[in-house]
């Protein structure tokens, strides 16, 4: 069992969630372990991230509660008899409460009638959760706990800040490995293999399903069964977990041989020239849907220059011609949660007053907030051929507009997916790319393949 050495960060959230819950009371659980394929085999357990900001420790089956009065307590479930003998011994609930600065009740006490809640990670919690209040939990009737909450953490403290710059080395050390580890011949299993042994030699696991694959056109390719070819581009979205929740997600694109053909090269920075706009835009009171358009800007200019796109670049993007080749958002919130706080929707990812865009250039985005100092965002633009957009009857004028066809088929032939990602905190002053160590100009990717 993981306590912290230090309770006051979490007692600090506590009081300013009670502050903003106004004397209402909360029910937060923690979640239940989950079973694989028979009761005692279970999938790695991994608790609630409110509850896991709120208290700092992973406890199966624990519930944290604030009555009227703004207290806290945590409700712990009763070790079975033979509990030490499978799992060995564990602190006793009076310890457990002294490191985490909370009264400690057996939760056969637990009372959470007419509370307001939040839906817990899994299934049987959830089922509790109905049964208890008589709604789905984290419905209308939660609002004013999940604004809270999404308020807390949108903008991170400087523990916080601390866990995502421990999960960002680790990622680094991720990519490195997975760059030197690609050669011609490697499968992306064993390019994979290398990048989470990295992670899991500094004792973190991954924040999400690593993406390694020579199919980047695939935005979410969670398969593993090529072989990497010369001439291959291999796209990895692989992030690390810290021990304590905080997630990292780096993307770099790098070329299998260990040098891009000129077409990779080319469309790789206009990828990068993307990207650094994007970042450089990512300053306080910046609206975040701003500072995807104006990546998609820059990725339309970069691609009028290569000859793909005709037009006006501004044009383009005002026409969603660009999201033939960048169909996806920017980024999104990055935190406990690799998509933080995607539990909520867009309650956590839109402003008040804001909604999802029906344009095809902007209906997946994330993220529509103003940005502020303290809140950690990804920057990840990309060029991707899917088949199932640029062959799709429904983007046909865009493509006879727009895109030039000879340029197009040649394209095509040598690059299926490039993305390039970091994780970005906004501050006063110029924004702080916590994964920069991770190499991401072209010559400096080609120097680290196979080293």
């Amino acid at each position: 069992m993981n306590l912290p050495t230090d309770s006051s960060p979490f007692a600090a959230r506590r009081a300013r969630l009670a502050a903003a819950l106004g004397g209402r009371s909360a029910w937060i659980p923690a979640g239940s372990p989950v079973s694989r394929n028979y009761p005692a085999a279970l999938y790695p357990y991994r608790a609630s991230s409110h509850f896991l900001y709120l208290v700092g420790a992973a406890l199966p089956g624990a519930h944290l509660v604030f009555d009227e009065r703004g207290k806290a307590a945590l409700y712990l479930p009763t070790p079975a008899d033979d509990d030490a003998l499978w799992h060995g011994e564990t602190p006793a609930p009076a310890a457990i409460g002294e490191a985490l600065g909370l009264r400690v009740r057996p939760t056969k006490e637990l009372s959470v009638d007419g509370m307001l809640t939040v839906a817990a990670p899994d299934l049987a919690t959830r089922q509790k959760q109905l049964a208890h209040l008589g709604h789905e939990p984290g419905g209308a009737e939660d609002a004013p706990l999940l604004d809270a909450l999404v308020s807390l953490r949108a903008v991170h403290d400087e523990h916080a800040l601390a866990g995502l710059r421990r999960a960002a080395e680790g990622t680094v050390a991720a990519h490195r490995a997975g760059m030197a580890a690609t050669r011609p011949g490697a499968t992306e299993h064993e390019v994979r293999t290398a990048m989470v042994a990295a992670m899991s030699q500094r004792g973190m696991g991954t924040a999400y399903r690593p993406i390694v694959s020579v199919h980047g056109e695939v935005l979410h390719n969670e398969t593993y069964p090529n072989t990497c070819r010369a001439g291959d581009l291999l796209l990895a979205d692989v992030g690390a977990e810290t021990h304590d929740g905080w997630a990292g997600d780096v993307t770099r694109t790098w070329p299998v041989s260990g040098s891009f053909t000129d077409a990779q090269r080319a469309v790789y920075d206009v990828v990068l020239a993307s990207q650094h706009r994007a970042i450089a835009k990512c300053t306080a009171g910046t609206r975040y849907r701003d500072v995807h358009l104006e990546a998609s800007l820059a990725l339309a200019e970069g691609l009028v220059e290569l000859g793909l796109l005709r037009g006006e670049p501004q044009a383009i993007v005002d026409a969603d011609a660009h999201a033939l080749f960048f169909p996806h958002g920017v980024g999104h919130l990055i935190g406990l949660d690799v998509h933080d706080m995607e539990d909520l929707g867009d309650r956590a990812g839109y402003a008040p007053g804001r909604a999802r865009s029906e344009r095809f250039g902007l209906g997946y985005l994330r993220l529509d907030r103003d940005l502020e100092p303290g809140m950690a965002v990804t920057i990840e633009p990309g060029f991707y051929m899917v088949p199932a957009i640029l062959d799709h009857e429904r983007f046909r004028s865009l493509r006879e507009e727009y895109v030039d066809e000879k340029k197009l088929a040649e394209l095509r032939g040598e690059v299926r997916g490039i993305r390039i990602e970091d994780d970005v905190v906004i501050t006063d002053g110029a924004p702080e790319v916590l994964t920069a160590a991770a190499p991401k100009t072209a010559d400096a990717v080609e120097a680290a393949v196979g080293a």
